[in-house]
């Protein structure tokens, strides 16, 4: 039998180890551990890929979150209990971020087709004190698209991008100053993510802020030293110690030279799925016109129900194929969140309550094969 795990991170970084060993040994031999060369290479690195005039690294991707709204209540852009309007359906890091900043999540209903944020979603809400958006491009899809730029627009919103799961992704409508096409530079700044499961992914804990805004970057940076802006003055109350070391920037300046290629790859199973997925009690995602707005950092299918997941699940176990699930508990039912008077948001739980998600980081034409035929015999 056939064994294919969800996603096995020794033959995902496989073919660029020798790269990512001779960048480990020049930091290592290097004696510089923290900032430096590396760090600014790698932010360089970033700014030429996504067009962005300003990257900062950070300690991780809730970090990189966390470090913008700050930054953003610091520079009097945003003031502490302004709302930020988020699809109901994210991760919780999302609404963590959120809250750190004194600022107050504003989850909605997302698009039942998309997953994701819509226009529809930032126009139907009527929370006046809504100061900001924070568009999640959840899976490696861009949620942008021109109905979210006019809802943004009509409002006047700041735009903080979660592109924790998106790097690489690009869209066919313009970035709110009419440049950049790359999700995390469509907006007043982005958050990065390299997790080492995103399809950019450091070798341990790693994230990254985008910006064109000179002021915001200076602010995120001094914030992510102890709020300095050079040694021993502190010029920021908030600040936190979550600085990129070199080790994780220099691994990861090997891997932004290959994000076409990883892409490209995962658009080509995500197609091979598409193609050959053909069960009635399967809901396969949706596929975008513009195929470069999709970077598939998950394939996500949908089945009829809990209990018919937990035995679709168990049918792709019993033939070798690990599957997962993101995300079985919307932020709004998780303890933490219980008294929140947020609403019930339907669309957010039956997604809750149907997705699947199917390997795709390392699959060969073979084992896609093999993962469609296991999906296609699966009966209730």
């Amino acid at each position: 039998m056939i064994k294919i795990p969800f996603c096995d991170l020794a033959k995902l970084n496989r073919p660029m180890m020798a790269e990512i060993e001779q960048a480990l040994l020049r930091v290592a031999r290097s004696g510089r551990y923290i900032g430096g060369t590396e760090v600014s290479a790698f932010e360089e690195k970033l700014c030429n890929l996504t067009g962005v005039c300003h990257a900062v690294g950070v300690g991780n991707g809730l970090d990189a979150l966390k470090l913008v709204l700050r930054g953003l209540v610091a520079l009097g852009r945003l003031s502490r209990g302004d709302g930020v309007i988020v699809a109901a359906n994210t991760y919780i890091a999302s609404m963590l971020a959120i809250e750190d900043a004194g600022l107050v999540p504003v989850p909605v209903d997302p698009d039942r087709r998309t997953m994701l944020l819509d226009g529809a979603g930032v126009s139907g809400c009527h929370v006046k004190n809504a100061k900001a958006v924070m568009p999640v491009h959840l899976y490696g899809r861009a949620a942008w698209d021109a109905g979210l730029v006019r809802a943004i627009e009509e409002r006047g919103l700041l735009v903080i991008e979660d592109n924790a799961q998106a790097l690489g992704a690009r869209t066919d409508i313009a970035g709110l100053n009419g440049l950049h096409r790359m999700t995390g530079a469509l907006g007043d700044a982005g958050a990065l993510s390299f997790y080492p499961t995103k399809n950019v992914g450091a070798l341990g804990d790693a994230g990254a802020v985008l910006t064109d805004d000179a002021e915001l970057a200076s602010a995120v940076r001094s914030l992510s030293n102890y709020g300095s802006d050079r040694r021993y003055h502190n010029v920021h109350s908030g600040g936190c110690n979550s600085r990129l070391d070199p080790m994780q920037a220099a691994v990861l300046g090997v891997k932004l030279g290959y994000v076409d290629v990883i892409s490209r790859r995962r658009r080509d199973v995500a197609a091979s799925y598409d193609r050959m997925i053909e069960n009635d009690l399967i809901e396969k995602p949706d596929m975008p016109e513009y195929g470069e707005s999709h970077v598939w950092h998950q394939y996500v299918i949908k089945v009829p129900g809990r209990d018919a997941r937990d035995a679709f699940r168990k049918h792709m176990h019993e033939l070798g194929i690990e599957t997962d699930v993101h995300y079985a508990v919307p932020p709004h039912r998780q303890p933490c969140y219980e008294k929140r008077q947020w609403g019930d948001f339907p669309v957010t739980c039956e997604i809750a309550d149907r997705v699947v998600s199917l390997p795709v980081a390392c699959v060969s034409s073979d084992e896609a094969e093999y993962v469609a035929e296991a999906v296609n015999c699966w009966r209730m």
